[in-house]
């Protein structure tokens, strides 16, 4: 049984220069779903320069391996161990 799972979060972020939500739909593999919103509230943060306050989770749901569309996620879920120098 995999520990990983993998979540797909939807939701909005207010964009500053557009003055416009945009939706977005990310897929995240993590322990809990706690650990998938974090990880998408700091790579939307970083990727963007949006503050918390300006990104909407709308949902999360965790989706079964089959379901997932992003390659690199899919990349890792195919791996049995990864070895760190």
């Amino acid at each position: 049984m995999r520990e990983v799972k993998v979540f797909r979060v939807v939701g909005y972020m207010k964009l500053h220069r557009l003055g416009e939500l945009r939706k977005f739909v990310i897929e995240v593999p993590a322990l809990k779903a706690e650990h998938a919103v974090e990880k998408v509230l700091s790579e939307l943060g970083s990727r963007h320069k949006l503050k918390r306050r300006h990104i909407i989770v709308k949902e999360v749901k965790e989706i079964s391996e089959e379901e997932v569309t992003r390659g690199h996620v899919r990349d890792l879920l195919k791996l049995d161990r990864i070895v760190v120098w």
